[in-house]
């Protein structure tokens, strides 16, 4: 009877987890995993394209190393006011090269949309991927422009109509690169032209800004680079498993620095503020956009909430003194495109961290360099997944060795504590004493099984998180019904796979001497198995591939040991 109760009370259990998970999904702004209600929408922006900046001198503030600044102050960028530029007199300019399609406006020469040609939508796979976006339901934009220095003066800003010059806007045929420049009217004495620099095969765009005195005084302006998003999460992400989506920024002395929107809310931002290298970042799952600075150039950096739901991150660094009938010009780069690490690593130190592996980076990278290695060869990530956990299960082949025996000797000593228990059941000091006994007599550790196995946990951690992070696994097909590594499988295939493998492996180990323990042993995997069913197919690959590596070792040394062996059941009575 009061087996019958405690198993009622895991089920209970059970489900009140489900409850909360799925409660605690819609409190943070994710959609419900289990139960959705029909209403849950996802929240837009409260401002659309006119919010995103201001003309100069609007009433805000931004974070400089000096604290807050009023936006009309030497060294604010504005913000917040709408647009007064008609939208007749505005023009929209699309770039396109083999792998990107960006789309410019004409207003401050800004980076409006962005189309990743070989990397499609998940939703439809004819198009390609959007990552910079300006509509009514998504705010992603790369600004630039002019602020006043020390001096004083009012500069083309982000909202300053442009002109855009002639040329090219396609990348042909036998081309490398092709160029799109935008060219400001004369403001303060001064006009900024705009140099936008698109190569083949590359996602880094050189940007260069060229500041030109037309005045008869000299002019100290600064230049600000900023990336504004809306706070929402990207359009179908799952549920179970959260990765970062926000701003981001890199320097040499404190390295890689996330932060949340909501500490951009509630100013609780806690980041280095003045830096001679680094860059700023925008990092969602798979893709990431940053604006890159030259080193030994002095920036402040900032992060600001610009709107309702609408955040910047950005830099601001001086262009100097620029005389009379002169050119000062800042060059920089924008990179918008995949978190591929290899051409990541090349473009400046660091940039790679926005693929981000958490605490387990010092594991994870050499895991990726193994796995893309093995992709080398194979030329198929799903078997490369399979090689590398086999080459894991190599490498951990003693430790697992060392485990298994231990549980094969708890195996061949359970008749003994089984009978034991029931003998003294009724008396549990000499059942614990009598099982002490047992275990020091057959020189059986009952956690020798355990200690090999942990050790392995932090890899086989990292390695989840190097197959979750990597876009490689994105539409990446393995064999027949499996079309995308990074997607579950349509057809519950594999996760029904994986709760089989992981109930034989359950069903191979020695059961615990304690009865609740031993129906505990078999709920833990049933929940876990569910959970695969939402899981990416190229991680239930993995976990499937380690099941039954697993399971053949300890079978091979169970026999090899003399236990043979046997299925221990759950009773569930």
């Amino acid at each position: 009877m009061n087996d019958i109760r405690r198993t009622i009370l895991w089920v209970i259990f059970g489900f009140s987890m489900v409850m909360l998970w799925d409660q605690w999904q819609v409190f943070n702004g994710h959609k419900a995993t289990f139960f959705p209600s029909a209403t849950q929408t996802a929240q837009a922006p409260a401002a659309t394209s006119p919010a995103v900046g201001t003309a100069a001198g609007a009433a805000s503030s931004v974070p400089s190393s000096a604290g807050s600044i009023s936006a009309s102050a030497p060294g604010a960028v504005p913000m917040g006011a709408p647009s007064t530029t008609p939208s007749a007199a505005k023009e929209r300019v699309v770039v396109n090269t083999d792998v990107l399609a960006l789309t410019f406006d004409s207003e401050g020469g800004t980076l409006v949309h962005s189309v990743f040609t070989k990397h499609k939508d998940m939703a439809n796979k004819d198009v390609g991927f959007v990552l910079l976006d300006e509509s009514p339901n998504r705010i992603y934009v790369a600004q630039s422009g002019l602020i006043a220095g020390s001096a004083g003066g009012t500069f083309p800003t982000h909202k300053a109509l442009m002109t855009v010059l002639p040329g090219e806007r396609t990348l042909k045929d036998g081309e490398n690169e092709l160029k799109v420049q935008f060219e400001s009217a004369d403001m303060g004495g001064v006009k900024l032209v705009k140099t936008y620099t698109l190569k083949r095969g590359a996602y880094d765009v050189a940007v260069r800004h060229d500041v030109i005195n037309t005045g008869g005084a000299a002019v100290e302006p600064q230049l600000y680079l900023q990336l504004v998003r809306d706070g929402n999460k990207p359009p179908g992400e799952s549920s179970f498993y959260s990765t970062f989506t926000g701003p981001a920024i890199y320097t040499e002395a404190k390295k890689y620095q996330k932060v949340d929107f909501k500490d951009i809310e509630n100013n609780k931002v806690d980041v280095e503020k003045q830096a001679t290298n680094g860059y700023v970042a925008m990092v969602q799952h798979y893709f990431a956009s940053a604006w890159i600075l030259g080193d030994g150039l002095q920036r402040d950096l900032f992060f600001r909430k610009v709107d309702t739901n609408l955040y910047a991150v950005g830099m601001i660094t001086p262009v100097g003194t620029v005389a009379p009938g002169t050119t000062k010009t800042i060059d920089s780069k924008f990179f918008i495109g995949p978190q591929v690490e290899k051409t990541l690593e090349v473009l400046t130190p660091g940039l790679e961290l926005v693929k981000d592996y958490g605490w387990l980076t010092i594991l994870a990278k050499p895991l990726y360099w193994l796995l893309d290695a093995l992709h080398g060869f194979i030329q198929n990530w799903g078997w490369s997944i399979v090689a590398l956990v086999l080459l894991l299960k190599i490498a951990f082949y003693w430790l697992n060795a060392k485990a298994y025996a231990s549980m094969a000797k708890m195996k061949a000593v359970s008749p003994k504590i089984t009978e034991m228990r029931e003998r003294l059941k009724d008396k549990p000091q000499e059942m614990q004493q009598a099982m002490m006994k047992i275990y020091r007599e057959e020189k059986v550790n009952p956690m020798g099984g355990c200690f090999p196995i942990m050790v392995q946990i932090p890899v086989f951690i990292a390695l989840y998180w190097v197959l979750l992070s990597s876009v490689e696994m994105r539409n990446a097909p393995w064999v027949m019904w499996i079309a995308d590594l990074s997607s579950p499988d349509p057809y519950y295939i594999l996760p029904i796979v994986m709760a089989l493998t992981t109930m034989l492996q359950t069903a191979l180990n020695p059961a615990p001497p304690d009865p609740m323990q031993a129906k505990l042993m078999w709920f833990l995997p049933l929940i876990f198995s569910v959970m695969f069913f939402f899981f990416p197919a190229g991680l239930v690959l993995y976990w499937i591939t380690n099941n039954i590596l697993s399971i053949a070792q300890q079978w091979v040394i169970n026999t090899r040991m003399g236990v043979p062996p046997q299925f221990n059941l759950p009773k569930f009575k």
